[in-house]
C-alpha cells in the first residue's frame, strides 16, 4: 500500500477545517497521546467528541461508547485504535455520514481504508492531526514563519 496517496496535503487541510471531530479512543490519561491529541484539539477551537465506552467523560465533554451514538454531525473520526479495530469504526463512520476517517500514526488498515472510500469517506492515514494541524495552520514554525516542513534534522547554515 502507497500511503502517500493518504497524506494528500489537500485532504489535510480540508479536514482541519472540520470543527466536530469524533476521537476514537480517548483516554482519560493525560499521559496518552489521544489524550493530548484531544486537549490540544479543544485548545484550538474544535470540538472533540470522545469515543470511549469505559469513560463517561474526558476532558469535559460526554463520551459516548459508539459512533453511532453520537448525536448530530461528525466531520472527522480520529482513531486512536488498533488496526484491526478500524473495518467495524470505518462501517461506523460511513453509517453516521462523517466526511473524513483519519487513523492515527501506526494505524493502518487496507480493510478499514477500502470500508471508508466505499462509503464516500476521504481518508488520511499515519499522520497526526495535532501535528498535521501546527504544519498547516501556523502553529509550527521557526522564527515566525510557517515552514511547512516537519523535521528532526538540523540544517546546514552557510555552507
Amino acid at each position: 500500500m502507497d500511503l502517500a496517496t493518504y497524506q494528500d496535503p489537500q485532504v489535510i487541510r480540508a479536514a482541519l477545517g472540520e470543527k466536530r471531530i469524533a476521537v476514537v479512543g480517548l483516554s482519560a490519561n493525560e499521559l496518552r497521546a489521544s489524550h493530548f491529541v484531544g486537549f490540544y484539539l479543544q485548545r484550538h477551537g474544535y470540538e472533540i467528541v470522545p469515543v470511549n465506552p469505559r469513560e463517561t467523560s474526558i476532558l469535559g465533554c460526554q463520551c459516548y461508547p459508539s459512533l453511532t451514538d453520537i448525536p448530530g454531525q461528525v466531520g472527522v473520526v480520529d482513531v486512536f485504535r488498533a488496526p484491526d479495530a478500524v473495518p467495524a469504526i470505518a462501517r461506523q463512520a460511513v453509517a453516521i455520514g462523517a466526511r473524513y476517517l483519519w487513523l492515527q500514526f501506526g494505524v493502518i488498515s487496507e480493510a478499514g481504508i477500502e470500508i471508508a472510500e466505499q462509503g464516500g469517506l476521504d481518508v488520511i492515514v499515519d499522520r497526526c492531526l495535532k501535528v498535521e494541524h501546527a504544519r498547516y495552520l501556523g502553529r509550527m514554525h521557526a522564527l515566525g514563519f510557517n515552514t511547512n516542513v516537519i523535521s528532526a534534522e538540523r540544517r546546514r547554515v552557510g555552507g
